[in-house]
């Protein structure tokens, strides 16, 4: 056997051991995903009592600036907050990482989630500003953000942003609005809303949300032959019927009568879809 074969069998074997290195993280990564799933996929329906989110509501009056009619871009002034109510969102953080939401009902565990995803968010923006885009933070080499770095600790479980919202939040409440929720401080992404989810004001604000930034350009634009939507509806297809016919359905659901007119002729006559986003930090100027 020549140097040339040695070397051609080495390098089969090094990338079947890649490759079944790789089939078998993926299935472990599965299995990882699942159980995180079925520990959180748990509820108590006969708790009456909600959880307080009174600090974040407080962060949330002080520093966002709501855009105009509903549907304009929420913007968050990170450079007027003080050293004082710093010191109030990581005491809210702080607390509810001590509760077990599995205590609570299930809208109750939902707002609880997106309450901690989208404070943990503005904390990780504070903790690094100024700083033109999130996607310039994250601690592992050549990361695009912060998503999977550890940010939270709840019930003694480390748990990420990603964590969070793929495998607490989508999986187990399998709510294309969700997305419209949880807010990753750049332009492109659906507003962070005025008021702090509750168990109670959950469905109107997931609704509002979903109006909120379908009804903006940087949600949903016809422009002539194309559609042009946020790549949000890229990343996440399998949460939106993963065909462009069911993406516009659920785009027409909350559309205005204009705009969803101009998908009902998008959809007889179809074009082209063009997915855009902006990452630039929402901040107010």
């Amino acid at each position: 056997m020549n140097d040339n074969q040695k070397s051609l069998i080495s390098n089969s074997t090094i990338t079947l051991w890649l490759l079944l290195i790789g089939l078998f993280s993926g299935l472990y990564s599965n299995s990882a995903i699942a159980a995180t799933t079925s520990y959180w996929n748990k509820s108590n329906e006969s708790m009456v009592a909600d959880i307080d989110h009174s600090q974040w509501q407080y962060i949330l009056n002080r520093y966002l600036i709501k855009g105009e009619n509903n549907v304009a871009i929420n913007l968050f002034n990170y450079s007027g907050v003080t050293n004082a109510d710093k010191a109030i969102l990581k005491q809210y953080l702080t607390k509810i990482q001590q509760i077990n939401p599995l205590q609570h009902t299930k809208s109750q565990q939902q707002a609880y989630w997106i309450n901690l995803y989208n404070a943990l968010t503005i904390q990780l923006i504070l903790d690094n500003y100024p700083v033109k885009s999130i996607t310039k933070l994250g601690k592992r080499f050549f990361s695009f953000g912060p998503w999977d770095d550890d940010a939270a600790t709840v019930n003694d479980k480390t748990l990420s942003l990603n964590d969070i919202e793929h495998e607490i939040l989508r999986p187990i409440w399998l709510d294309p609005r969700i997305h419209y929720a949880v807010n990753c401080a750049s332009y492109g992404c659906p507003n962070l809303a005025a008021t702090a989810f509750t168990g109670n004001n959950m469905e109107q604000l997931l609704t509002a949300g979903a109006y909120a930034y379908i009804n903006h350009p940087r949600g949903v634009t016809v422009k002539g032959d194309n559609l042009e939507v946020s790549s949000i509806y890229k990343w996440y297809s399998e949460d939106f019927g993963d065909n462009d016919q069911a993406l516009i359905e659920h785009l027409k659901r909350y559309a205005k009568p204009q705009l969803k007119q101009a998908l009902q002729s998008f959809q007889q006559n179809p074009g082209d879809i063009d997915f855009e986003y902006d990452w630039r930090l929402n901040q107010s100027e």
